[in-house]
């Protein structure tokens, strides 16, 4: 008997676990489109007898409101297209702003191969300073022309 509510109680966590319904808790705001919307208003139009309209509605789901709202949308002409899109107005893209990225990364990677550079050429004249090795002179100003200030051109 000891061993059967062992078993009993070690089941109870699983038996309060919550299942997976396939329903999520908060419901979804429905949106309908614009072609569903007069579809149902030319259909709504169509009922003649008395029962057929709350038949359509039931049968779709909608309420008397949708209807009312929808077809007040119809008259101020908001369902023939929906041109107008709700939200900020989209900016056009500067066609200046691609090239300006691109060319600002070329630098980024221009910039961190000169130090990596810069690095390896301080290492190199160290390891020639441990091992007693003479590097020839550069001078970066011999590869330019000498021209005095005073000197025409």
């Amino acid at each position: 008997m000891r061993v059967i509510e062992v078993v009993l109680l070690s089941l109870v966590p699983q038996l309060l676990q919550s299942y997976d319904t396939g329903v999520s808790p908060t419901r979804t705001r429905r949106r309908f489109t614009a072609a569903f919307k007069l579809k149902i208003l030319e259909a709504a139009a169509q009922c003649k007898e008395p029962g057929d309209l709350g038949a359509l509605l039931r049968r779709e789901g909608l309420y008397t409101s949708h209807l009312a709202a929808w077809r007040a949308a119809a008259r101020r002409g908001e369902l023939a297209g929906l041109a107008q899109r709700r939200g900020p107005k989209p900016v056009p893209v500067d066609p200046s702003v691609k090239r300006i990225a691109v060319l600002e990364r070329q630098l980024a990677r221009a910039n961190a191969r000169a130090e990596r550079l810069e690095l390896i050429v301080e290492v190199q004249k160290k390891v020639s300073l441990l091992l007693g090795l003479t590097l020839p002179a550069s001078d970066v100003a011999s590869d330019v022309p000498d021209v005095s200030p005073n000197e025409e051109r």
